[in-house]
């Protein structure tokens, strides 16, 4: 169970998360690309951010993550500017590739077959754990 102050924290760090991200793309000249913050789960003791985004074209998805992962450093420096009269410290940040679409994709796929996939399990791909 999530307190308030995690709640806030993390709801935050979305909003910010996004523009940021955003504002980045478009000043790298990357076009017809969507990045948004899906979730961001933060622990009680508010030390690390859990950031998921969600990028559409999804085959860009890990070319994205790999450059967001590389700038990491600057990200963390503008949400910790924009958050500094409501944060002490800034959470470290972890970003992971949300699959959430694809998965619910996936399954709606697989019930417009004509093979049930309720009836044999074996048809749909298994879900990676986070």
């Amino acid at each position: 169970m999530e307190s308030n102050r995690q709640k806030k924290v993390a709801g935050v760090l979305q909003k910010d998360l996004a523009e940021v991200l955003q504002n980045a793309l478009r000043d790298s000249g990357k076009g017809g690309i969507i990045v948004s913050v899906t979730k961001v789960k933060v622990p009680t003791d508010l030390s690390i951010a859990k950031v998921y985004l969600s990028v559409f074209p999804n085959d860009k998805a890990a070319d994205i993550l790999k450059e967001v992962n590389q700038v990491k450093p600057i990200i963390r420096h503008n949400i910790s500017q924009r958050t500094r009269h409501q944060l002490r410290r800034m959470p470290e940040l972890q970003f992971f590739i949300d699959d959430t679409l694809e998965y619910l994709d996936g399954i709606e796929r697989s019930l417009k077959r004509e093979e049930n996939p309720l009836e044999n399990p074996s048809l749909l791909a298994r879900r990676k754990k986070i």
